[in-house]
């Protein structure tokens, strides 16, 4: 697309890594409009965040994803 990405986003819930919204493609926005996947990770090395689109909401150390499963 001609542009470059700056930093990726992890979603915590399927795994789809995608572009900030600093970089011209805004990838991992898109897919949360598209999943409503609410939690990204930064995928960035040394940094341990998450942000959730649902609740606007800076979380730090990153959130922990749930585990599904039966016990």
């Amino acid at each position: 697309m001609g542009g470059h990405w700056v930093h990726l986003r992890l979603c915590q819930e399927c795994g789809h890594v995608g572009c900030c919204d600093a970089s011209p493609g805004t990838h991992a926005t898109k897919h949360f409009d598209a999943s409503q996947h609410p939690l990204m990770k930064s995928f960035q090395p040394g940094e341990d965040w998450s942000w959730c689109y649902v609740d606007a909401l800076f979380i730090e150390p990153a959130a922990k994803p749930l585990e599904t499963g039966h016990r």
